[in-house]
């Protein structure tokens, strides 16, 4: 239940936790985008402190069930995460995947991502902007606020429940942002090869962990690891002296971006790695098992 003085887990919640990350894998080999329930899928718009944002919001077609907000990478909602909310909602989920530059544009912002070149000056540029406009202190949190109290507010969305939400590259740290700032609804949160969670800054994400009242996982990219070998190790540190459960994980052998089936090649190499993106999937569901109650 939602309860804004909510205490932190005891020992038992933690090893129950562990334990059911312990059988993510199982539940990767039963589960598909086809297994549970028929989903609806609407286009809708969202009014926050700064505009209207575009939204799209996926649910199963009966009943109510806990609210997911899903963040988007840097190049936005796009048909690939909108086949993800399906998969999701599929799985007993409602989940809302809104357009997190609608400041600065509608939807899709980018229309063929696989083409886009990271080694391109002119193509990287374009991507300021957009990050800049979620980025801009206090923008997350204003629109965390309003996209959970639109879930809230949906009659698919069982609101006795806890909110999830996930995250993907830009999205990772604006995820830990959500679970600070509305920390008496959001019950899991997890970030996929997140970017720029741990800064040398005073507003670095990894440091909003004593706010922190979710379930927490990290699934790292080999190739940011390698980067900024010390992250992993300050998350760590940052959410157990805070008590919050978390677990942080290096996925051996992937590139930024792994999760997302549509991202670019680099290098003439994939980025998408389907085999270990199943195996994030199944860490998500066992998140959102143990911690949406």
């Amino acid at each position: 239940m939602p309860d804004d003085d909510r205490t932190p887990p005891s020992d038992q919640s933690r090893r129950d936790f562990v334990s059911l990350s312990a059988t993510a894998g199982l539940l990767a080999a039963t589960t598909s985008i086809s297994a549970a329930q028929s989903v609806t899928e609407q286009d809708v718009t969202i009014k926050t402190p700064d505009g209207a944002c575009d939204a799209a919001f996926v649910h199963p077609s009966t009943g109510a069930h806990p609210g997911v907000l899903i963040w988007t990478d840097a190049f936005g909602l796009r048909p690939v995460f909108r086949e993800m909310a399906k998969r999701l909602a599929a799985e007993g989920y409602a989940v809302l995947v809104p357009n997190p530059f609608y400041r600065v544009a509608k939807a899709p912002v980018f229309s063929d991502v696989a083409s886009f070149n990271f080694q391109n000056p002119s193509d990287r540029a374009k991507l300021g902007p957009l990050m800049g406009s979620v980025n801009a202190p206090g923008a997350a949190e204003k629109d965390a606020a309003a996209y959970i109290a639109f879930l809230d507010a949906q009659k698919q969305v069982d609101k006795a429940r806890r909110v999830g939400t996930q995250g993907y590259c830009m999205g990772g740290p604006l995820v830990v942002r959500t679970a600070a700032s509305v920390a008496g609804r959001v019950g899991g949160a997890a970030s996929f090869h997140g970017g720029g969670l741990v800064t040398d800054k005073p507003d670095s994400p990894h440091l909003l962990a004593p706010k922190i009242k979710a379930r927490m996982y990290f699934g790292i990219a080999a190739s940011d690891d390698k980067q900024q070998p010390d992250a992993k190790d300050k998350l760590k540190e940052a959410f157990a002296a805070a008590k919050v459960p978390a677990e942080i994980e290096v996925y051996p052998g992937t590139l930024h971006g792994w999760c997302v089936p549509d991202m670019p090649k680099q290098n003439g190499n994939p980025i998408y790695n389907p085999a270990d993106a199943a195996r994030a999937w199944s860490k998500l569901l066992a998140l959102y098992k143990a911690s949406l109650s």
